[in-house]
Protein backbone atom coordinates (compact mmCIF):
# COMPACT_ATOMS: atom_id res chain seq x y z
CA UNK A 1 0.00 0.00 0.00
CA UNK A 2 2.83 2.36 0.89
CA UNK A 3 4.53 1.49 -2.36
CA UNK A 4 1.43 2.40 -4.39
CA UNK A 5 1.04 5.74 -2.60
CA UNK A 6 4.69 6.52 -3.23
CA UNK A 7 4.24 5.89 -6.92
CA UNK A 8 1.21 8.15 -6.97
CA UNK A 9 3.13 11.00 -5.37
CA UNK A 10 6.05 10.54 -7.72
CA UNK A 11 3.68 10.64 -10.67
CA UNK A 12 2.39 14.06 -9.53
CA UNK A 13 5.82 15.68 -9.24
CA UNK A 14 6.04 18.77 -11.47
CA UNK A 15 8.93 18.38 -13.91
CA UNK A 16 8.51 21.68 -15.79
CA UNK A 17 8.69 25.18 -14.42
CA UNK A 18 5.73 27.46 -15.13
CA UNK A 19 6.25 30.48 -17.38
CA UNK A 20 5.43 32.89 -14.54
CA UNK A 21 7.98 31.21 -12.25
CA UNK A 22 10.55 31.19 -15.05
CA UNK A 23 10.09 34.92 -15.58
CA UNK A 24 10.60 35.56 -11.85
CA UNK A 25 13.80 33.51 -11.83
CA UNK A 26 15.17 35.23 -14.94
CA UNK A 27 14.60 38.68 -13.39
CA UNK A 28 16.99 37.66 -10.63
CA UNK A 29 19.78 37.03 -13.16
CA UNK A 30 22.31 39.67 -14.13
CA UNK A 31 23.34 40.19 -17.77
CA UNK A 32 26.35 37.86 -17.56
CA UNK A 33 24.23 35.04 -16.12
CA UNK A 34 21.56 35.51 -18.81
CA UNK A 35 24.18 35.39 -21.55
CA UNK A 36 25.59 32.18 -20.08
CA UNK A 37 22.11 30.61 -19.85
CA UNK A 38 21.20 31.46 -23.44
CA UNK A 39 24.58 30.20 -24.65
CA UNK A 40 24.04 26.89 -22.84
CA UNK A 41 20.56 26.57 -24.35
CA UNK A 42 22.04 27.25 -27.78
CA UNK A 43 24.54 24.43 -27.36
CA UNK A 44 21.91 21.98 -26.10
CA UNK A 45 19.11 22.30 -28.63
CA UNK A 46 19.05 22.55 -32.42
CA UNK A 47 15.64 24.27 -32.44
CA UNK A 48 17.05 26.95 -30.14
CA UNK A 49 20.00 27.35 -32.51
CA UNK A 50 17.64 27.82 -35.45
CA UNK A 51 15.38 30.18 -33.49
CA UNK A 52 18.19 32.44 -32.30
CA UNK A 53 19.89 32.37 -35.69
CA UNK A 54 16.66 33.48 -37.40
CA UNK A 55 16.26 36.26 -34.81
CA UNK A 56 19.78 37.63 -35.06
CA UNK A 57 20.84 36.84 -38.62
CA UNK A 58 17.38 37.20 -40.17
CA UNK A 59 16.10 36.56 -43.68
CA UNK A 60 19.04 34.50 -44.85
CA UNK A 61 18.53 31.95 -42.07
CA UNK A 62 14.74 31.89 -42.47
CA UNK A 63 15.12 31.12 -46.18
CA UNK A 64 17.64 28.36 -45.43
CA UNK A 65 15.27 26.83 -42.84
CA UNK A 66 12.43 27.05 -45.34
CA UNK A 67 14.42 25.22 -48.03
CA UNK A 68 15.48 22.59 -45.50
CA UNK A 69 11.87 21.98 -44.38
CA UNK A 70 10.70 21.88 -47.99
CA UNK A 71 13.34 19.28 -48.87
CA UNK A 72 12.32 17.19 -45.85
CA UNK A 73 8.67 17.24 -46.98
CA UNK A 74 9.62 16.36 -50.54
CA UNK A 75 11.99 13.55 -49.52
CA UNK A 76 9.32 11.80 -47.47
CA UNK A 77 7.36 11.39 -50.71
CA UNK A 78 9.66 11.72 -53.71
CA UNK A 79 13.36 11.65 -52.79
CA UNK A 80 15.98 11.97 -55.52
CA UNK A 81 16.95 8.34 -54.95
CA UNK A 82 14.90 5.38 -53.81
CA UNK A 83 11.38 5.48 -52.47
CA UNK A 84 9.85 7.87 -49.97
CA UNK A 85 8.96 6.58 -46.50
CA UNK A 86 5.76 8.64 -46.54
CA UNK A 87 5.93 9.47 -42.83
CA UNK A 88 3.19 12.09 -42.75
CA UNK A 89 3.80 12.94 -39.10
CA UNK A 90 7.43 13.77 -39.86
CA UNK A 91 6.36 16.20 -42.56
CA UNK A 92 3.76 17.87 -40.43
CA UNK A 93 6.28 18.24 -37.60
CA UNK A 94 8.76 19.85 -40.00
CA UNK A 95 6.13 22.42 -41.00
CA UNK A 96 5.06 23.06 -37.39
CA UNK A 97 8.67 23.49 -36.24
CA UNK A 98 9.40 25.91 -39.06
CA UNK A 99 6.39 28.01 -38.05
CA UNK A 100 7.36 28.00 -34.36
CA UNK A 101 10.97 28.90 -35.02
CA UNK A 102 10.49 31.60 -37.65
CA UNK A 103 6.93 32.88 -37.27
CA UNK A 104 6.96 33.33 -41.06
CA UNK A 105 3.31 33.01 -42.14
CA UNK A 106 3.86 33.21 -45.90
CA UNK A 107 6.51 30.53 -46.04
CA UNK A 108 4.57 28.33 -43.60
CA UNK A 109 1.53 28.46 -45.89
CA UNK A 110 3.82 27.72 -48.82
CA UNK A 111 5.08 24.60 -47.03
CA UNK A 112 1.55 23.50 -46.13
CA UNK A 113 0.38 23.78 -49.72
CA UNK A 114 3.57 22.13 -50.97
CA UNK A 115 2.80 19.18 -48.68
CA UNK A 116 -0.55 18.71 -50.46
CA UNK A 117 1.02 19.21 -53.89
CA UNK A 118 3.78 16.65 -53.40
CA UNK A 119 1.36 14.23 -51.73
CA UNK A 120 -0.88 14.51 -54.79
CA UNK A 121 2.08 13.98 -57.09
CA UNK A 122 3.06 10.94 -55.05
CA UNK A 123 -0.31 9.25 -55.46
CA UNK A 124 -0.38 10.12 -59.16
CA UNK A 125 3.01 8.43 -59.47
CA UNK A 126 2.35 5.31 -57.41
CA UNK A 127 -1.43 4.91 -57.45
CA UNK A 128 -4.16 5.22 -54.83
CA UNK A 129 -3.03 4.99 -51.21
CA UNK A 130 -5.72 4.80 -48.50
CA UNK A 131 -8.40 6.88 -46.82
CA UNK A 132 -6.12 8.03 -43.99
CA UNK A 133 -3.63 9.41 -46.50
CA UNK A 134 -6.25 11.48 -48.33
CA UNK A 135 -7.86 12.64 -45.09
CA UNK A 136 -4.43 13.94 -44.12
CA UNK A 137 -4.03 15.83 -47.39
CA UNK A 138 -7.54 17.27 -47.17
CA UNK A 139 -6.95 18.36 -43.56
CA UNK A 140 -3.83 20.29 -44.57
CA UNK A 141 -5.56 21.84 -47.58
CA UNK A 142 -8.40 22.89 -45.28
CA UNK A 143 -5.94 24.65 -42.95
CA UNK A 144 -4.52 26.54 -45.91
CA UNK A 145 -7.98 27.51 -47.13
CA UNK A 146 -8.91 28.70 -43.63
CA UNK A 147 -5.99 31.13 -43.65
CA UNK A 148 -6.80 32.40 -47.13
CA UNK A 149 -10.42 32.96 -46.13
CA UNK A 150 -9.13 35.67 -43.77
CA UNK A 151 -6.91 37.45 -46.28
CA UNK A 152 -7.61 37.99 -49.99
CA UNK A 153 -4.01 39.13 -50.61
CA UNK A 154 -2.72 35.76 -49.44
CA UNK A 155 -5.29 34.01 -51.62
CA UNK A 156 -4.09 35.90 -54.68
CA UNK A 157 -0.48 34.93 -54.02
CA UNK A 158 -1.32 31.21 -53.96
CA UNK A 159 -4.41 31.19 -56.21
CA UNK A 160 -2.85 29.35 -59.16
CA UNK A 161 -1.37 26.63 -56.96
CA UNK A 162 -4.63 26.15 -55.08
CA UNK A 163 -6.54 25.39 -58.27
CA UNK A 164 -3.69 23.47 -59.93
CA UNK A 165 -3.55 20.87 -57.17
CA UNK A 166 -7.27 20.23 -57.73
CA UNK A 167 -6.66 19.67 -61.42
CA UNK A 168 -3.75 17.36 -60.58
CA UNK A 169 -6.05 15.32 -58.30
CA UNK A 170 -8.32 14.35 -61.19
CA UNK A 171 -8.69 10.57 -61.32
CA UNK A 172 -7.66 10.00 -57.71
CA UNK A 173 -10.15 7.99 -55.65
CA UNK A 174 -11.55 8.29 -52.13
CA UNK A 175 -13.45 11.49 -53.00
CA UNK A 176 -10.18 13.38 -52.79
CA UNK A 177 -10.71 15.76 -55.70
CA UNK A 178 -14.28 16.58 -54.69
CA UNK A 179 -13.20 17.41 -51.14
CA UNK A 180 -10.46 19.77 -52.33
CA UNK A 181 -12.85 21.35 -54.82
CA UNK A 182 -15.52 21.96 -52.18
CA UNK A 183 -12.99 23.62 -49.89
CA UNK A 184 -11.69 25.82 -52.68
CA UNK A 185 -15.18 26.95 -53.65
CA UNK A 186 -15.91 27.87 -50.04
CA UNK A 187 -13.65 30.91 -50.46
CA UNK A 188 -15.54 34.11 -51.17
CA UNK A 189 -12.60 35.32 -53.28
CA UNK A 190 -13.19 32.62 -55.92
CA UNK A 191 -14.54 34.25 -59.08
CA UNK A 192 -17.84 33.00 -60.51
CA UNK A 193 -16.20 31.70 -63.69
CA UNK A 194 -13.91 29.45 -61.68
CA UNK A 195 -16.85 27.29 -60.64
CA UNK A 196 -16.54 25.61 -63.99
CA UNK A 197 -12.76 25.20 -64.09
CA UNK A 198 -12.53 21.64 -62.84
CA UNK A 199 -16.03 20.38 -63.65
Amino acid sequence: MLHQNSKRRIGNITTKIKITDLEKKLKEFDQKELIQLVTELYKLNKDVQDFLSSKFIGEEVVEALFESAKKKVNDEFLPDKGFGKMRLGEDRDAITNFKKITGDQLRTLDLMLFYVEVGTEFTNTYGDIDGRFYDNMISMYNKVISEFAKDEKLFKIFHDRLSSVIEDSSGIGWGYRDALWDLYLSLEWVADEEWKIVE
